[in-house]
């Protein structure tokens, strides 16, 4: 078995990363994975930005008995941007708006009320053309021509920017079709919240829709309600303010992440739930 597909998934919404860990480093040693290809593999697995340089190199190093780091072959933990904590009061101004589910229903522009699937629909309208996709979970999954992808409402999660190709490398130098390398630049930026009740949430997209183009929001069918705000064109440094300020009022860091998984459109959860369109902005694409 190849050593990186030892490596237990993460978690998903970052929960429960601090204990897998350690996990994966110590899956990755079994399979014979230097301390650096586990350090750069687990990196890129994370659901969430690591809290500090030192979170990833602790786990290693304690999986490896204190073998030396190379630091130098994964110089983006230099880079990763440390995003601000929920602000408890900025969240409940938000929230004094009195906004909430109804209100983003409301000002959609476009609205179904019906239980017909138009994930497939809102794909080709999303993305245009016929782009790389990658859809599934982060437990099984593939990447396919829209074109090719047949009844996409029965997959929960998808990548919200399309890829460059059907394969990508992992850090390691494993051929995968859900990678970092992979994903193509920026399309939509997504916002997730999580412990925040959902007219909050509804609020907080609103409030944000003022900032930037809010093209799509999804019910998760669990808790939580995903934007996606459109941004191609925008360099990551252009994003990071807004990213920052939406993280301040509770939004999940890990949706940074290019390659995240986020809820498909009218799709369904594992549990038969479905992520229904609580609004659908399409003027907001540009290009």
């Amino acid at each position: 078995m190849n050593a990186a597909a030892q490596i237990p998934p993460c978690p998903a919404g970052g929960q429960g990363v601090h204990r897998w860990l350690l996990e994966a480093a110590h899956a990755a040693r079994r399979g014979g994975m230097t301390p650096e290809q586990t350090a750069t593999e687990i990196e890129a697995r994370m659901t969430r930005h690591p809290n500090s340089r030192s979170e990833i190199a602790d786990a290693v190093q304690k999986a490896f008995a204190g073998a030396p780091m190379i630091w130098s072959s994964v110089p983006s933990f230099s880079k990763a941007p440390k995003w601000p904590e929920a602000n408890l009061e900025q969240i409940e101004a938000v929230a004094a708006s009195g906004l909430g589910v109804v209100d983003l229903w409301e000002q959609s522009p476009i609205r179904w009320d019906d239980n017909t699937p138009r994930t497939a629909e809102l794909l080709g309208r999303l993305f245009g053309g016929d782009p790389w996709l990658c859809i599934g979970s982060n437990r099984d999954f593939f990447t396919e021509k829209l074109s090719k992808i047949i009844k996409p409402e029965q997959y929960p999660q998808i990548v919200p920017s399309p890829m460059v190709d059907k394969y990508g490398m992992t850090a390691d130098g494993r051929r995968s079709q859900h990678t970092l390398s992979g994903t193509g630049p920026r399309r939509f930026l997504v916002l997730e919240f999580d412990g925040i009740d959902r007219d909050t949430q509804g609020a907080t997209l609103l409030h944000l829709a003022e900032r930037a183009p809010l093209t799509l929001a999804v019910d998760s069918g669990g808790k939580s309600i995903h934007g996606w705000f459109f941004c191609e064109g925008k360099t990551d440094e252009q994003l990071r303010p807004f990213f920052r300020m939406a993280c301040g009022l509770g939004a999940d860091p890990a949706t940074w992440n290019r390659s995240q998984f986020v809820r498909m459109p009218d799709g369904r959860r594992d549990n038969g739930n479905r992520q229904s369109v609580l609004f659908f902005n399409e003027g907001t694409i540009t290009r």
